[in-house]
This record gives structure tokens, C-alpha cells and sequence, in this order.
């Protein structure tokens, strides 16, 4: 299915609309959203797909986590949402609307950016098999209604198997003195080969693992390395996370009161030893799967996993990847005449601290976070560093992020409903409001640091679109840098740069650029990130297996994200993919389909093609 033709009415103006401002100053939230609820409801019951369609912009959206579509889709337009609901309103069973009108939830008119207003509220409802929420966006038109811009619905639960938290939590007393040995004999799967085989046991795989559980879903993670939390234990020492505690939590256990606004890398890999430990996780370290083969009669995979030396052989439904982007294997560019060059070339995933290289002349190939990191290190022991910048970069300094994520994370904000503002919107209707925003910062808050590194040879951008940070996160994982202090070294000169130039080769003392401006150092360091998820895929699984999961990461046509958190082109092999908080989010979304294909309440047949 594809968008009706590009416009610019992605997010709609007041002017767009032929709506005097005025005319809406005295709107009541509560009413319109009421109103809106009410006739939907209604045609809902009805089970009216024609009427339900005025209820939106002609150019609105309908956009779907799992409760209509059992897939992540943006629908936009009348005739495809009537198209949709054409397929899907009687099977899926709506009702039990409720508006949510509680001091943080209540309906609200909203100004997000000049000359573009929406009420926002947000509703729960339910469906044939389970329980989900819904954020709407009404627009004002010029008969005086208010129409649907954007309605996000998505599945939160499963009727007949809610998530075993809360009041529903394990209540057994185990006073017989065998827990330990029931926990062992579970981890070990003594009994019985898990359901859902994890490979990746970093912050993706372990939220996973526990949102499987506690649907009660039989799962095991396994991983090369010998303790969890090495994959970011292991990472250059100077390593911290450029979000916020709020904007990182994990699912079922938050951090500390005590716990610092920005973690290092080393303390976040302890917190992953004690989150799988706390929620008993089923763990294999020192593991790793051989050739996998799928059988296509029985839908199942057989994978033999080297654990510590032994081979065991499991049987399992469902292959979760969650092995990081570029599924951890280090992409260099491959550079001709690396025989000539008489130094040390290291990627960054090898690179530990700048202690070993201080008073050294040090070239670090890229410009993103790594690269910046690296190279602020390199710079604090004295050592002579030249960047290699090959394209334009977007800097957001450390503040002007934290001020970004404050509005909704924060101490006081519930996080699940963070989350779910955070993803409300179609994307292509969060591109202006993030242009507005993007060009603020660089003109207020962060202008004197991108004008000093204009002066200094350094290449910025505001993003593709003039929108920053996300479209960089979704359609490259990479081209950004949140400014943590190398920005300014770069400014003072202490930082090096040359810009806007392709390596054409290594010498005997370094690299040659184009135009043939040679840059000497006794080490090398590409901080050029990593590759595809799918060569983890292709090692463990094969290349045919590999080529049938199709495009992963980037967005497709309707703005969503490609082949993670849902179905690929692999029947039972799925991608968990992403950082900290979209994991939390949509680990979730993932448990939920992996859940409902176990209780005989999903298959192919419900999922939304068209």
C-alpha cells in the first residue's frame, strides 16, 4: 500500500485549514474529545466503516501497533483507513471506550508549533483478544467540528494472559528450601528445550527475556561473552550514555533514586548482571549457536548451542536476534595499501583508552559519538589527533538533549506514557514540529558552538529535512554527535580536522586524502560504526535464511521502521533492535506477537497486508 502523493499538509496550519485563530480560542478540550469518542464509539458499534471515515481529515492517518493490524502501520488517507477498517473493524471487536481524563491524561489543545493547534486526549478500549490505548489529534475545520489529523491505537495487553505483575505476581510461598534448585533446573531447561531462543544477552535481548517471562513464555538468551554486561563493559572506559536516567529506564525494574543522570557505559553493564539476576532470567554465557536450520513443516528451529565447550542441541518455536546494530561486527572501510602503513589501524570496538597512545600522533576516521569520544580521550592525554570528517554532521550539545527528553521524561512524568506520546504522531508529522525545534536550538542554545566549529573546518547540518536527531536514528543508526565536550577542543584547535574529503589510501606514516594532502599518525583508529544486523543472522542461520529477512532499519514508504519488533521475511526469526528506551517500549510490542502465535490467537492470516 503507498501514501497518497507527498504534500506539504503533513501537519496541518491553521491557515491550511481556512480556520481564523480566533474562532478556536474558546474550544473546550474535554467537549470535542468527548464528542469526537462518542460518534466513534458509536459507528464502531454500528460497525459503520463509511461514517467512521468523517470522522477524519481527508488526508489524516490512522496509525497501528498490533491492535488492528497485528503489525506496525501507518495508514493515511479516507480510502486506505476505510480500506483498513473494511478488513479488520468486525474481526478485531472494538469497544469498551473509556476516555482517560485524568490530570495527566485529560484532554488538552495543544500548540505545537505556530499556526498549528490539535485537542489531544488519549482513550483505552479493548478488543476481541485484548486490551490497548489510543492517543487522537482533532483538527479544527471550517464547519466548526473537529476532525481526526491522527489516531494512534495499539495492543498494551492480552485478555486471557496478562503480563504476571503487580497483584498478579507469583504468590507461592517457598519455604520447602529448594527455590535455588527450581531456579537451576529452569535455567538449565532440565526438563524441556525453551520456546523463544535469544540471541544477545546486552540490554535488548535481557528486556526481552523479561517481558517473555512474565507472559509466560519459556526463553533462554544466550552469549559469547563470559559476563553479562560485557558488551558495554568492554567499550572504550570514556563511554557514558548521552541520554538521560529517565529517557533509559528498563521495563519492571527502574534504577536507583540515587543513580546518575548520565550512566558510563561500565556501571550500566553491572546494572544488566543485576536486572537478569533480579528477574531470574534464563542466562547460557560463554554459548553459542551453531548452523540453525528451520523446518518449515513443523515451524520449528534446531540449534545446537556450544555452551562452555558442550553441545546441546535445542528445539525452539521462535529466534529472537538482539545483537546490537551491525549485530556487532565492526565495519572498516577497505582502505588499499594497508601492507604500506608502518603504525597500529584499530577499529573502535577495539579501542579501550587513550592512556595507551598519549604523546602520539593519532588519526580517528569518523565524526559521530564514538569518533568525538575517542578523540576528547585522545585529546586529555596529550596526544596529536586529527579527525577524518567524510560528511556533514548534526551536533546537539549534551544540554540542549537533555532539555528535549525533559519535557516528557522526567522524575515526575510516568515513563509508559512518555513512551506512548513519544510515538503517537505519524513520523511524517513529527518532521516539522522537529524542524521547528532543531532550528531553535541551533540558534539559541547551541549556536555559539556550531558557529565555532564552521570556523574550524568542521561540517554541520541540521539533519535530513532540517529535522536533527530522529530521522538520523531512524534512516542511518549514525551522522549525529550529542556534544559531551569534544566540540569545544575541536573550536580551540586542540582537535584537528579535515573535512569533506575521501581517504584515497594508507601510506607509509598514515593516510592519503584526496587531492593528495597526506595526514601522518602512528595509529589509526575507525570509529566508522558497524554493520548489518542480518550478517549475525547470516552466521548463525545461513545466507538464504539472511536474504528472506529482508531490509532492516530505515523507514519504509509509510514511516516505520523496517523488519525490527516485528514480523520479517523469515517465518519465527525476529530482530530486537534499538537503544534503551525504544527497547523498553517495543519489547513489548514483540513478547505480545510472539505470545498471542503461542495461545492460537495470531497467524498469517490476521496480520494486515494491504
Amino acid at each position: 500500500m503507498s501514501f497518497p502523493p507527498p504534500t506539504q499538509f503533513d501537519c496541518p496550519t491553521l491557515e491550511y485549514l481556512s480556520v481564523d485563530p480566533p474562532s478556536i480560542e474558546k474550544t473546550s478540550a474535554s467537549t470535542e474529545a468527548t464528542k469526537w469518542l462518542t460518534e466513534f464509539a458509536t459507528s464502531v458499534s454500528i460497525n459503520d466503516p463509511l461514517f467512521l471515515t468523517t470522522l477524519f481529515h481527508e488526508l489524516g492517518y490512522w496509525k497501528d501497533i498490533l491492535a488492528l493490524t497485528w503489525d506496525f502501520r501507518t495508514i493515511r488517507g479516507s480510502k486506505a483507513i476505510k480500506q483498513l477498517l473494511d478488513a479488520r473493524l468486525s474481526a478485531t471487536c472494538l469497544t469498551a471506550f473509556r476516555l482517560v481524563d485524568d490530570q495527566i491524561h485529560k484532554p488538552v489543545l495543544v500548540r505545537l508549533i505556530p499556526g498549528v493547534v490539535f485537542v489531544r486526549f488519549r482513550f483505552d478500549f479493548e478488543t476481541r483478544h485484548g486490551r490497548g490505548n489510543a492517543v487522537a489529534f482533532l483538527i479544527p475545520t471550517r464547519d466548526g467540528n473537529w476532525r481526526a489529523w491522527s489516531l494512534f491505537t495499539r495492543l498494551e495487553s492480552l485478555k486471557e494472559f496478562p503480563e504476571k505483575i503487580g497483584v498478579l505476581r507469583d504468590h507461592v510461598t517457598h519455604h520447602d528450601g529448594l527455590w535455588a534448585d527450581r531456579l537451576q533446573r529452569e535455567t538449565d531447561f532440565v526438563d524441556a528445550d525453551p520456546t523463544v531462543l535469544i540471541i544477545g544477552a546486552g540490554h535488548g535481548g535481557l528486556e526481552m527475556a523479561a517481558r517473555l517471562k512474565c507472559m509466560g513464555v519459556s526463553t533462554l538468551v544466550i552469549d559469547r561473552s563470559t559476563r553479562i554486561g560485557d558488551s558495554w563493559r568492554k567499550r572504550y572506559k570514556t563511554l557514558c550514555l548521552h541520554d538521560t536516567v529517565w529517557y533509559n529506564r528498563m521495563p519492571y525494574l527502574d534504577f536507583p533514586k540515587t543513580w546518575p543522570v548520565y550512566c558510563p557505559a561500565s556501571k550500566l553493564g553491572d546494572w544488566l548482571e543485576l536486572y537478569a539476576k533480579a528477574l531470574e532470567l534464563n542466562v547460557w554465557l560463554s554459548s553459542s549457536p551453531t548452523q540453525a536450520e528451520f523446518n518449515e513443516e513443523t515451524q520449528t528451529w534446531h540449534v545446537p548451542i556450544n555452551r562452555a565447550g558442550e553441545v546441546r542441541a535445542l528445539e525452539v518455536k521462535h529466534i529472537i536476534f538482539a545483537t546490537g546494530f551491525g549485530g556487532g561486527f565492526p565495519n572498516t572501510p577497505k582502505i588499499p595499501g594497508k601492507e604500506l602503513y608502518s603504525g597500529t589501524v584499530l577499529h573502535s570496538s577495539e579501542f579501550s583508552s587513550a592512556a595507551e597512545y598519549g604523546g602520539k600522533k593519532v588519526i580517528v576516521v569518523g565524526a559521530g559519538n564514538s569518533a568525538h569520544d575517542i578523540a576528547l580521550d585522545l585529546c586529555h592525554y596529550g596526544s596529536d589527533v586529527t579527525m577524518i570528517q567524510r560528511s556533514p554532521t548534526y551536533v546537539i550539545s549534551v544540554r540542549s538533549m537533555a532539555a528535549v527528553l525533559g519535557d516528557r521524561y522526567n522524575e515526575h512524568f510516568p515513563v509508559d506514557s512518555a513512551d506512548l506520546l513519544s510515538v503517537a504522531l505519524p513520523y511524517a508529522s513529527t518532521i516539522p514540529l522537529l524542524k521547528v525545534a532543531v532550528d531553535r536550538m541551533a540558534s539559541t542554545t547551541d549556536r555559539d558552538i556550531i558557529e565555532g566549529l564552521e570556523r574550524a573546518g568542521f561540517r554541520t547540518y541540521l539533519g535530513p529535512d532540517g529535522a536533527g536527531l530522529v530521522p538520523l536514528i531512524y534512516k542511518r543508526g549514525g551522522g549525529f554527535y550529542i556534544d559531551t565536550g569534544a566540540s569545544q577542543e575541536i573550536i580551540n584547535g586542540n582537535i584537528k580536522v579535515k573535512s569533506g574529503c575521501s581517504i584515497q589510501g594508507f601510506t607509509q606514516h598514515g593516510l592519503e586524502l584526496e587531492g593528495g594532502v597526506e595526514v601522518d599518525g602512528d595509529v589509526i583508529v575507525f570509529a566508522t560504526g558497524f554493520g548489518d544486523i542480518r550478517d549475525s543472522v547470516r552466521e548463525v542461520c545461513g545466507s538464504e535464511v539472511a536474504d528472506r529477512v529482508g531490509p532492516v532499519w530505515g523507514m519504509n514508504e509509510e514511516g516505520e521502521l523496517q523488519g525490527v519488533w516485528r514480523r520479517t521475511g523469515q517465518p519465527r526469526l525476529w530482530l530486537a533492535m534499538g537503544n534503551l528506551a525504544r527497547s523498553r517500549l517495543h519489547s513489548l510490542h514483540l513478547a505480545l506477537q510472539i505470545k498471542a502465535i503461542e495461545e492460537g490467537i495470531l497467524d498469517d492470516a490476521d496480520v494486515y497486508t494491504d
